[in-house]
């Protein structure tokens, strides 16, 4: 028989009561995660893509020994600050951001010959060549229409390695507004006109996604990705950087923030219950919670301080690793620990590469 004064809260740790997950601790041992969905290994190959945030995970995987899975590799006689300007090693894959669950399913359909966008190419006044889909990742453009042809090429062998090889795919979704080709649908990282191309109300169009057109999308995606990697482990995360503009004039960019990110939170809930062996990391919760005060928020309240990036990643490897491998990277340990910070050293390595390639931010440039 139930004792009366039992309830259905009776008993469940304490991570389930407001009160006690976070009021009595210091904001660096607020750990909403509870526990990861399954361990990574140093010899596992990672893949990344999505928005800017999620190159904070690739970075720290790397200077901790993990394999990170870099299938479009800059040729080695390319200057490191080259190489870094034209986007290699930023994702798996040379993609630039993929905010939307659209992008990512069209860039897997494309690679695999499945659909063909009916703009291909932004030629600018002195004739080179834009990637309407990946618009700032060849600065100044490609010489010519033949040469982005042959980059695509070799692009979309990469993206078929990426999804053939992973072990592990991470994805951070970060925008639910987008610009599309009327004709057949295809999805821009920006509006044309910000970096490249002419924008014709004409042919481009706005969309601002749902959570059933997210859901969709990256269960078609994930679908897709299984048909060639049966094994691979999905691991999904939200971007906490606030859009950087919103395309409706009727509407604040704070309240567009608020909805993008919560269509995605609902979306990521909807699809680690649906989809098998898919996860989700709290990294949004972790940024942007109460608890935070707003301490993880850099003077702009966009950029993300070293100290919130420093909390995140410490809490992936807590949950989603079995400790440092033996392979550290030496520049890794390089900067000495304090007494009175536990999170000293993460938090300078973090601040001494916390610059990210986030394509949305051409859109302020842009602006006259």
């Amino acid at each position: 028989m139930t004792a009366l004064n039992t309830s259905p809260y009776s008993g469940l740790p304490d991570h389930c009561f407001w009160s006690r997950s976070h009021r009595s601790r210091p904001l660096a041992d607020v750990d909403p995660v509870v526990c990861g969905g399954f361990r990574l290994t140093p010899k596992m190959r990672i893949a990344t893509a999505g928005s800017c945030f999620a190159q904070h995970i690739a970075r720290h995987l790397q200077q901790h020994g993990y394999n990170y899975l870099v299938t479009e590799a800059a040729h080695p006689t390319l200057p490191p600050e080259l190489a870094t300007a034209m986007n290699y090693g930023t994702f798996s894959a040379r993609f630039g951001n993929l905010y939307t669950a659209r992008q990512l399913l069209q860039l897997a359909q494309r690679a695999q010959g499945k659909f063909t966008p009916t703009e291909s190419v932004w030629t600018m006044p002195d004739g080179r060549a834009v990637d309407p889909f990946r618009p700032a990742i060849q600065p100044g453009g490609f010489a010519s229409q033949d040469e982005l042809a042959l980059d695509r090429k070799v692009h979309f062998a990469a993206v078929r390695d990426m999804l053939e090889q992973a072990d592990v795919f991470i994805f951070t979704f970060g925008l639910t507004e987008a610009w599309q080709d009327l004709r057949n649908g295809a999805v821009y990282p920006l509006a044309p006109g910000v970096s490249g191309g002419t924008f014709d109300p004409r042919v481009h169009g706005f969309i601002n996604f749902t959570v059933a057109e997210t859901v969709s999308d990256f269960t078609a995606f994930a679908a897709l990705l299984r048909s060639i990697n049966p094994g691979a482990h999905i691991l999904m995360t939200v971007s906490p950087v606030p859009l950087m503009a919103t395309a409706r004039a009727s509407e604040s960019v704070i309240a567009a923030t608020s909805y993008s990110k919560s269509v995605l939170r609902v979306a990521c809930e909807e699809l680690r219950n649906t989809i098998s062996d898919c996860h989700y990391f709290p990294s949004y919760e972790i940024i942007t919670g109460a608890a935070s005060r707003g301490r993880y928020y850099g003077a702009n309240l966009r950029q993300i301080e070293p100290a919130g990036v420093a909390h995140v990643m410490r809490l992936f490897m807590r949950h989603y690793t079995t400790g440092e491998p033996a392979g550290d990277r030496p520049e890794s340990r390089s900067v000495p620990s304090s007494k009175t910070d536990p999170d000293a050293d993460l938090q300078a390595r973090i601040g001494r590469a916390l610059d990210v390639i986030c394509d949305e931010e051409l859109i302020e440039n842009a602006q006259p």
